[in-house]
């Protein structure tokens, strides 16, 4: 079936940025792979932490991509087109909190910046019951 939607230029531009930084994500699964070889020196809780950061990030850029299209082709504005973006600010936060909460060596326990972590899943959910509602309002 042919359609004739089209991304908005924000949406676009989103997108473009977006899928970039996708490299950067594949890019630091070589950094992943130097660590799980033995090659960068970590402990259990840093191998665990970056292995989650790296995962969320991949996961939550994608589906902040596809938030991000399924809200722009819906038209989705005000509170929940606005908040819906919050999905990718938790894709930066995330796995910003994994990694930063175990920088340096050997630590025992994650750092404070584990907080980022806990902010990412609130703008996560906000994120995602607002582009919810809003698609199922429209």
């Amino acid at each position: 079936m042919a359609t004739d939607a089209v991304l908005s230029p924000a949406a676009t531009s989103t997108g473009g940025v977006v899928l970039l930084t996708v490299i950067a994500i594949a890019y630091g699964g070589t950094f992943l792979l130097r660590v799980t070889r033995g090659g960068v020196p970590t402990n259990d809780l840093q191998r665990s932490f970056f292995r989650a950061g790296h995962a969320h990030a991949g996961v939550l850029v994608i589906l902040g991509l596809v938030v991000t299209l399924y809200a722009d082709l819906a038209g989705l504005t005000g509170w929940a087109g606005s908040l819906s973006g919050l999905v990718l600010l938790a894709a930066i936060l995330m796995p910003a909190g994994f990694f930063l909460s175990v920088i340096g060596k050997d630590p025992a326990a994650p750092n404070r910046l584990v907080v980022l972590v806990w902010a990412g899943a609130g703008c996560l959910v906000v994120g995602l019951l607002a582009a919810g509602i809003g698609l199922l309002t429209v």
